[in-house]
């Protein structure tokens, strides 16, 4: 077994911690609220940690998993980031949504002090983490994924090895593209049978199934004609990945116009103040039109 730190408890790390500990890994957590991370202790085998550097002091592996790019970087470096505690073959395992610059960046920190480096983001929201099935995207050297991908195994049902350290996070937007355009076909559509006067249960039925279905409409078609938001990735989180997609695509040549059409529908959504609603709320701004 190996010990472990993980920094960041939030909706997705806080489950993928408790994973950890209970495939019998010694788990170390960090979350800069505090009482999240004396929570988690007192609910698992495992130690709160006052530091992202306490925590990853001796660790063999140090994941995180926090907002943006920037809070990547406030505990990773510095006197009190990880990397400063991290010895020589560790590996530090970023599961964070970030941009594929910051991957690089990380490869050549932690190559400088010889540490290993996977960018690791992951999809299969709040409950493929507490189901521990989520699926992981991952970049990085064959032997720093081949190292992290057993301890990994606790919370992913599907992990693979895109390419060099960037890979990872430049297929999750390849994903977040893909989801972009599934929510905005979703809420189009069910918008459109809403004002028909249609039967949404039984078009939900006709339709989920065929051709069209996707895993937006078997799983949040009903929510969606109901106007029930109060869970899943919320619109603040989709617009900044979205965001990555979009300086990226600028970045290569890339033409993204779901992507532009959609994130333009969650910027109307985080106006109405629906910023922490589910994404799918996109549909409220088709009612109203």
């Amino acid at each position: 077994m190996a010990i472990c730190a993980f920094i960041g408890l939030g909706n997705m790390g806080y489950p993928m911690a408790g994973h950890l500990a209970s495939a019998g890994h010694d788990v170390r957590v960090f979350n800069r609220t505090a009482a999240k991370s004396e929570r988690w202790a007192a609910e698992h085998p495992g130690v709160a940690a006052s530091s992202a550097a306490e925590a990853a002091r001796g660790a063999d592996f140090v994941f995180t998993c926090v907002g943006n790019d920037d809070d990547v970087r406030s505990v990773v470096y510095g006197a009190e980031g990880a990397l400063s505690a991290l010895e020589s073959g560790a590996v530090l395992v970023d599961h964070t949504t970030a941009s594929n610059d910051l991957a690089v960046e990380l490869a050549e920190a932690t190559a400088a002090k010889g540490v290993g480096f996977v960018d690791a983001p992951i999809s299969g929201g709040q409950a493929g983490a507490e189901n521990g099935t989520l699926s992981i995207m991952c970049g990085g050297t064959e032997q720093d994924f081949e190292t992290a991908r057993p301890v990994m195994e606790a919370y992913g049902a599907t992990i693979v090895r895109i390419g060099a350290a960037g890979s990872g996070q430049l297929t999750k937007m390849v994903n977040q593209i893909l989801c972009a355009g599934a929510i905005q076909g979703a809420a189009e559509a069910l918008a459109f049978g809403q004002k028909a006067g249609l039967d949404m249960d039984k078009v939900l039925a006709a339709v989920s199934k065929g051709a069209a279905g996707s895993w937006y409409l078997s799983n949040r078609g009903e929510t969606m004609v109901e106007d029930r938001f109060d869970f899943g990735f919320a619109v603040d989180w989709m617009a900044k990945d979205l965001g990555l997609v979009r300086e990226e695509s600028s970045q290569i040549g890339a033409e993204v116009p779901l992507t532009e059409l959609t994130a333009d529908y969650l910027a109307r959504s985080q106006e109405a103040g629906d910023n922490r609603c589910d994404a799918t709320v996109i549909i409220r701004r088709y009612r109203e039109s």
